[in-house]
C-alpha cells in the first residue's frame, strides 16, 4: 500500500532535512517519490548541490524556478505523478505558512482518495526557532496549517535543535512543550528526531513514550553557510 508522508514546518525547524531522511530510508526498500512544495522559502532546496547525488535513487519533484533568479514559484503538473503512480512511499515538503499551505490545499481531493493509513501529516516542530517558541504560538500556527492546508494534522514531531549547538537538552525542553501542545491540542506526538547521540541520551532519561512517539535517529545533509562561520567563533 503507498504511504504518503506530509512534513509541514516553520523556518528552521528543520522539515527538509526530516524530509530527505524519510525519502532515504524509503528508498532502501521500495520506489520512492520526494516533493519540494515549499513555495517560500527558497534557501534551503532540495535540489541544493550535493544532495541529489545521495538522492540519486529517488524522483524528485520541485517547483519550476528553483535554483533560478526568478522568485514567484509555480507548482510543476508532475505533482499529480505522486496521486497516480504507483510509488511505495511518497514524502512532501511543505512550507508552514499560509502560502505553502495553500499550496498543498489544491490536492485536497486527491488526498481524500487515499485509504485510511496511507497518509500522515505531520507538523515538524523546532521550539528554539522564535515562532515556535510557546505552547500557544505552536497550538495557534497547527490551526492556521489547518485551516490553509485543508488536512488535519494527523501528528508532530519533535526536532528540536540548535544545529552545531545541539545536544540533548534541546530534545528534552521541545518534549515539555509538545507534551503541553498534544494534551491541549489532541494531536499525538507521532515521532522524536534527532542526531542518533542526542536521541540516544534524550531516551536513556525515561521520558513518557506517549509523548515521544517513534524515535527517529537523523542524519545531516543539508549544508547550510552559517556552519563554516560558526566553526570560527
Amino acid at each position: 500500500m503507498k504511504k504518503m508522508y506530509v512534513l509541514i514546518g516553520n523556518y528552521g525547524s528543520g522539515k527538509t532535512e526530516l524530509a530527505i531522511n524519510f525519502a532515504l530510508r524509503a528508498a532502501e526498500t521500495g520506489r520512492t517519490e520526494i516533493l519540494d512544495l515549499d513555495m517560500v522559502n527558497t534557501y534551503f532546496r532540495l535540489t541544493e548541490p550535493g544532495i541529489m547525488t545521495r538522492m540519486k535513487e529517488i524522483r524528485l519533484v520541485s517547483p519550476n524556478f528553483t535554483n533560478s533568479s526568478v522568485e514567484t514559484l509555480s507548482l510543476p503538473a508532475e505533482v499529480q505523478s505522486a496521486f497516480a503512480m504507483d510509488w511505495d512511499t511518497v514524502v512532501f515538503d511543505v512550507g508552514g505558512d499560509a502560502a505553502g499551505s495553500t499550496a498543498l490545499g489544491r490536492y485536497h481531493q486527491d488526498f481524500m482518495e487515499l485509504e485510511e493509513g496511507q497518509l500522515e501529516v505531520l507538523n515538524v516542530i523546532n521550539i528554539r526557532r522564535p515562532l515556535s517558541g510557546t505552547v500557544d504560538r505552536i497550538i495557534r500556527i497547527q490551526n492556521e496549517m489547518q485551516v490553509h492546508s485543508r488536512l488535519k494534522i494527523t501528528g508532530m514531531i519533535n526536532n528540536t535543535n540548535l544545529s552545531v549547538a545541539t545536544t540533548e537538552a534541546e530534545l528534552r525542553d521541545g518534549y515539555e512543550i509538545i507534551k503541553e501542545v498534544s494534551e491541549r491540542s489532541g494531536i499525538p506526538v507521532a515521532y522524536t528526531s534527532g542526531k542518533k547521540e542526542f536521541l540516544d541520551a534524550f531516551l536513556a532519561e525515561g521520558h513518557d513514550p506517549k509523548y515521544i512517539g517513534t524515535p527517529v535517529p537523523i542524519d545531516v545533509y543539508m549544508k547550510r553557510d552559517w556552519d563554516s562561520w560558526v566553526k570560527t567563533v
